[in-house]
């Protein structure tokens, strides 16, 4: 890592900067019936795509507006993020956030374990007359594994010089792992850099990360 080199960092969200996926845990706790098992099995089997198993999903929510809210202010993210989020500041790397999750869930757990003023790309989730309504702003059509295309935004937020860091997990995180230089890596991620070969540092928290990013970056 050159010191003149321009570093940029993306952080996936679920099970990545929270300690684990917290639309799942949310779609788990609080369905109305096991619909949502239904779906999850046949998104993992490819049948369907990550937009209709998050409709249904959602559609099967028994949660009100101010449970949903209550239930986010108990989230607790990685105890290393707040720490890593500060020395990336102080580095003036710029940093952003890539999930196939929903805004108003990401940017509710930040702001009550103290984040603000971070870049969230997200699916969208909106509240009309009791009813959650989810919009897919940055779907690519033609795949069908995420509702979110992150390496779009990827792409559309970083230059030609830029050295980029990629930290995820899952297989929604795949894709734009592929256009880093530097991948951390977890569980569906990590086997997937394995079976690849796909050069990637393992972790499990995000000390790892801190640890290696504090001792690398210029």
């Amino acid at each position: 890592m050159g010191k003149n080199s321009k570093f940029i960092v993306f952080f996936d969200f679920d099970n990545t900067i929270a300690e684990f996926d917290v639309f799942d845990h949310l779609v788990e706790r609080f369905s109305k019936d096991t619909r949502w098992v239904e779906l999850e099995e046949k998104w993992k089997q490819g049948k369907i795509g990550s937009k209709e198993c998050l409709e249904g999903q959602l559609k099967g929510l028994g949660i009100t507006k101010r449970e949903l809210d209550k239930y986010l202010e108990r989230i607790k993210l990685d105890p290393w993020f707040k720490r890593l989020i500060k020395f990336l500041r102080a580095k003036k790397i710029k940093t952003l956030v890539l999930s196939d999750n929903f805004d108003y869930i990401l940017k509710r757990v930040l702001r009550h374990n103290g984040i603000t003023n971070l870049k969230v790309y997200s699916n969208k989730m909106e509240f009309f007359r009791g009813k959650i309504t989810p919009r897919f702003p940055f779907r690519n059509k033609k795949c069908l594994i995420c509702a979110h295309c992150k390496t779009k935004n990827l792409l559309a937020n970083t230059k030609q010089d830029n050295i980029i860091v990629y930290i995820g997990d899952g297989r929604s995180d795949i894709c734009p792992a592929q256009k880093a230089d530097l991948i951390f890596a977890k569980d569906s991620l990590r086997r997937y850099c394995r079976k690849e070969k796909i050069t990637h540092i393992p972790f499990q928290n995000l000390r790892k990360v801190y640890s290696y990013l504090s001792r690398s970056l210029p």
